[in-house]
């Protein structure tokens, strides 16, 4: 027979037991992206961007299956290396994460999408760009930025129609982002009736560009187009210079950002422009915003993909919702189909994964930074 002080301790306990049992839940996603060497600048503000969407979801006490979950972030450095890249997708899988975000360049990306989708873990990259990183066959792999379809279309279309470029010379760091932009590049301008009269390349490391552009230089071309990164693309523009090659220059999104300013130096102008996957910030729904807690909150700029990593991460997070799951067999059909208006505006996949509505934005150097020129669907 329980006294009072017994019944009051059986109590008492029973709302421990029941206390544990409704504790929070804690929930592994995994992030990706180069957090060393040359574009290490462009990987943490990606693992920026996904480090305020983990932040403001559990400032939210979501609830999935009854439980309060808090959601962390497991982050990997894969050096922007496609070997470095598996290790570290595996080393995901094995922590037991629920969803990845990531990786940052379309050269890890795909290589890590097949590790992922033999696990059963969603993957969304908020910047790889190859058409091929979608065109696998895997339900588990998205992207939420245009593919170089679109991106490489937009640059040779605005060489030859907006600037006028009758012959065109296309370098490429020999990647699988760099290469497959630049192939892309060359089937817009032989299409708008211009003629490529160099196609040369480099490696993702090389920063002397002086051989290949002293040939380059001798066919005259009107335009230089570049499929590569910020870290490459500043001196190659800034040797460009110094060999007195006057031609516009265009570039991808990969060295769409301050850094390449800075690594171009006295060689940067108002001939060149780069193209970035998707909208101005200021025409992003909830760009401004963003940008203001962005910087607030890590005392940087925003470089590029920040945004788009917010919404992958964000949209992971929503499907979990919508599926009152966190199983990614349960929450992966809810993120198939998932309609969200995020920071950079609506995010919906189409059947292979890719963005729906991906757009493409023209920025120009006006003497300061990067100017937006148009932005093309």
């Amino acid at each position: 027979m329980f006294t009072k002080s017994k019944l009051v301790i059986a109590v008492a306990s029973a709302c421990a037991f029941a206390g544990v049992a409704h504790a929070d839940v804690v929930v592994k996603l995994g992030q990706v992206s180069p957090m060393s060497g040359q574009i290490a600048h462009l990987g943490k503000d990606n693992e920026a961007g996904a480090k305020l969407a983990i932040e403001d979801a559990n400032a939210k006490k979501i609830k999935i299956g009854g439980q309060v979950v808090t959601f962390e972030l497991v982050s990997e450095d894969d050096a922007a290396d496609p070997k470095t890249a598996t290790v570290v997708a595996q080393k995901l899988v094995d922590a037991g994460v629920k969803g990845v975000v990531g990786h940052l360049n379309s050269g890890t990306s795909i290589p890590a999408s097949k590790i992922y989708n033999d696990a059963g873990i969603p993957q969304i990259s908020p910047s790889a760009t190859n058409p091929k990183y979608t065109l696998q066959g895997f339900k588990t792999t998205f992207r939420v930025v245009a593919n170089d379809v679109q991106q490489g279309g937009a640059m040779g279309k605005f060489a030859t129609q907006e600037l006028k470029a009758k012959t065109v010379a296309i370098i490429d760091d020999r990647t699988a982002y760099g290469q497959g932009l630049a192939d892309e590049v060359e089937k817009a301008v032989k299409a708008t009736g211009g003629k490529v009269v160099a196609r040369e390349y480099g490696t993702d490391k090389t920063t002397d560009w002086m051989a290949i552009l002293t040939s380059v230089k001798a066919k005259k071309p009107d335009v230089v187009l570049y499929g590569g990164m910020d870290a490459t693309a500043g001196p190659l523009l800034q040797q460009m210079k110094r060999l007195g090659i006057n031609a516009g220059f265009v570039v991808g999104d990969g060295a769409c950002t301050p850094a390449m300013i800075q690594l171009a130096g006295d060689g940067m102008s108002k001939n060149a422009y780069c193209t970035e996957a998707g909208v101005p910030r200021d025409q992003m729904p909830k760009g401004k915003d963003f940008e203001k807690r962005f910087k607030a909150k890590f005392g940087m700029d925003i470089q590029i993909y920040a945004p788009y990593e917010y919404d992958a991460m964000t949209a992971i997070i929503t499907a979990m919702q919508a599926a009152n799951s966190t199983d990614p067999k349960v929450y992966l059909p809810k993120l198939a189909a998932i309609k969200m208006n995020g920071v950079t505006g609506p995010i919906q996949f189409d059947a292979k994964g890719d963005i729906k509505g991906g757009a493409v934005t023209v920025k120009q150097f006006d003497g300061k930074g990067w100017n937006d020129v148009k932005v093309v669907r």
